[in-house]
Order: C-alpha cells, then sequence, then structure tokens
C-alpha cells in the first residue's frame, strides 16, 4: 500500500499538449475515481502512473519515491485493462499465475496466492477452465486476480467495465469496491460513466480537456459544484443549466421563462442551475408544458417547457399527462446553484 501524488504533471503528444500540470494527492488505501469525457486525458494519466506513458513535465511519486524514470516493472503497481487481456491458451489458474511464473516464484508459493485469490473472487470452481469458457464477468475476475497475486502498492484500473452489460456493471462495480476495501490497496480508477464514480469513490477527480475541474467526495461534488462544467457532469439525469439574467424580481432565462431566486442572491448571476430531482410539483408553482414524459419505475423524468425554457424533472409522483399539457412546478430554492459569468460557483 502506499500513497500517490501527481505534481505539476504535464503531457504532450508532439507540440500538442495534452496535459496541463496535473495535481492529485492520493491517500494511502484511498479509492478515487478519474472521471471526465472522452479525450479529457484520464487514461493518459493513469498509464503515465503506470509507466506506460512517458512524463513530459512534472513528478509523479508512489510511497514517497519519484517513479518518472522508472520502469513500469519496477513500480510495483497491477493494472486491469478494459479488454481483460488474458492469454487464451491459458487456463484461469495459469494466467492468475503468470507474473509470479515470470518472477520465478515457487511452485508452492504461487498455488497458494493463486487459491486465495481465487477464494476472493469466487473463482474457485473455475481455475482449470479457459477463457473462452468464460462469461465476460468471470473474466473481468480473472483479470483482477492476476492483479491481486501481485501484492501491488496501487491498483489501477483502466474501464474495466466497458465491455459488460447493465445488469454486470452494477454487480462488477460492487464486488470491486468490496474488494478494495477488504485489501484496502490504493485503487486508481479511470471511467467516463459519472454514475461508476458517485457510487465507487472515495474521492473523485473530475477532469476536462487535460485539467482538473474540482476534485473531492462525491456528494462534496454534488453538492457544490465548482463550476457548469461539473454541474452538468456530475448528476443524473443532469443538472438544469440555464443562462439568462437577473430582471423583474427573479432570473429571467434567455428562453422566457422568469424562475424564483433565493435570498441574498449576487447580482452577477448569468446562469441558474437546478438539478431534476429538486423540482417539486406544487399548485403554486410555475406552469410548465409536457414535451416528454419517461415514466422509469422508480421515478417520471419529465421534458417540459416553461415559456420556451427547456427544462428536465425528475418526480417520484407518477405523471401520465400527454405532450402539450401542462403541470406546476416550482425549484426548491434552498437547493438552487448559482453561477456567474466565468462559469464558476457564486
Amino acid at each position: 500500500m502506499a500513497t500517490v501524488s501527481v505534481r505539476d504533471a504535464r503531457k504532450n503528444f508532439g507540440s500538442t499538449p495534452i496535459l496541463h500540470g496535473v495535481n492529485v494527492e492520493i491517500g494511502d488505501g484511498e479509492f478515487v475515481v478519474l472521471v471526465g469525457p472522452s479525450g479529457c486525458g484520464k487514461s493518459t494519466l493513469l498509464r503515465m502512473i503506470a509507466g506506460l506513458e512517458n512524463i513530459s513535465g512534472g513528478e509523479i511519486a508512489i510511497g514517497g519515491r519519484v517513479v518518472n524514470t522508472v520502469p513500469p516493472k519496477d513500480r510495483d503497481i497491477a493494472m486491469v485493462f478494459q479488454n481483460y487481456a488474458l492469454y487464451p491458451h491459458m487456463t484461469v489458474r495459469e494466467n492468475m499465475a503468470f507474473s509470479m511464473k515470470l518472477a520465478k516464484a515457487p511452485r508452492e508459493v504461487m498455488e497458494e496466492e493463486v487459491q486465495r485469490a481465487a477464494k476472493i473472487l469466487g473463482l474457485d470452481a473455475l481455475l482449470d477452465r479457459y477463457p473462452r469458457q468464460l462469461s465476460g464477468g468471470q473474466r473481468q475476475r480473472v483479470a483482477m486476480g492476476r492483479a491481486i497475486v501481485r501484492h501491488p502498492q496501487v491498483f489501477l484500473f483502466d474501464e474495466p467495465l466497458s465491455n459488460l452489460d447493465a445488469k454486470l456493471r452494477v454487480q462488477m462495480r460492487s464486488e470491486i469496491r468490496e474488494l478494495q476495501q477488504r485489501l484496502a490497496t490504493t485503487t486508481i480508477y479511470v471511467t467516463h460513466d459519472q454514475i461508476e464514480a458517485m457510487t465507487m469513490a472515495d474521492q473523485i477527480v473530475v477532469m476536462n480537456a487535460g485539467r482538473i475541474e474540482q476534485a473531492g467526495a462525491p456528494l462534496a461534488l454534488y453538492d457544490r459544484p465548482a463550476n457548469t462544467f461539473v454541474a452538468g457532469f456530475i448528476g443524473s439525469p443532469a443538472m438544469n443549466l440555464v443562462p439568462g439574467e437577473i430582471s423583474d424580481g427573479g432570473f429571467r432565462a434567455q428562453g422566457g421563462a422568469l424562475l424564483p431566486l433565493p435570498p441574498a442572491t449576487p447580482a452577477n448571476v448569468a446562469t441558474y442551475g437546478i438539478r431534476p430531482e429538486h423540482l417539486v410539483l406544487a399548485e403554486d408553482g410555475i406552469e410548465a408544458r409536457l414535451v416528454v414524459v419517461e415514466p422509469t419505475g422508480s421515478e417520471t423524468q419529465v421534458a417540459m417547457r416553461i415559456a420556451e425554457t427547456p427544462l428536465v424533472g425528475a418526480f417520484r409522483e407518477r405523471i401520465t399527462g400527454r405532450p402539450g399539457e401542462t403541470i406546476r412546478v416550482k425549484p426548491d430554492l434552498s437547493l438552487v446553484h448559482l453561477f456567474g459569468a466565468d462559469g464558476r460557483r457564486l
């Protein structure tokens, strides 16, 4: 187990900068998720920590040791990839023991470690099967087992659940989190799925265009996003972000809606944010015209328009209205988010 420190890390591909001075501090035993849209630099940063990409500037330290020029095999890390990377001609047992075999570990030690990892991952009965005989979830467990037997200081996961169906993804993210808590190994996990980030992480690092927009505990980012990018990225369905200005005692949206403001609102509000689940049905609310009604079972998601301003609401109540009909909604003013012209939280 170890801390991981990324200090002013930069990465250029030729003359094109990809990472612009990234700083991340990861505590011993912490589960950190790097999240952001495709192309934001999260996988590049992970590969730099692993030593699979050279660092163009700054430094990366694992367990207090700067590893900028240390080969991947000497960094004491284990990486789990999106595509499993299992050897098809080897059994589960042979795949899991392969790194130990390369290190010339004694046979009895290899068997003991493989059995230990197999028991943790529920692979005891599958050790003599080949990858082609396994489901996607079982193959991912084998890839994780291959990492566990090495007793690394740091686990690195690069979008490991992307190839799984929706139900199995939910199951596997729970299993990965439970495994990490049991082993107490420092873990860095890359995903573009903010639901995975919210449900698994001790700390989320939100990246965009090679920079860190905000880092912190999942609920801290959800409750107090630093800017409109984080506000729109964290949360599902996404926060309503409405541009406009203060006018007529409220917030006049560019689409024409007049939205109520909380007390002591700053005068320089340029964007009004309200999460879909923080809009409530109320007889004294604002009239909204239904556009699309999407029942999901536990809640009903509604696309609507107030004047010509589009909003999305998520309600526990069952809404059966048809497009063109109206409902009345109002925002919970204690949960409104206000942003300035630069996109930063006010």
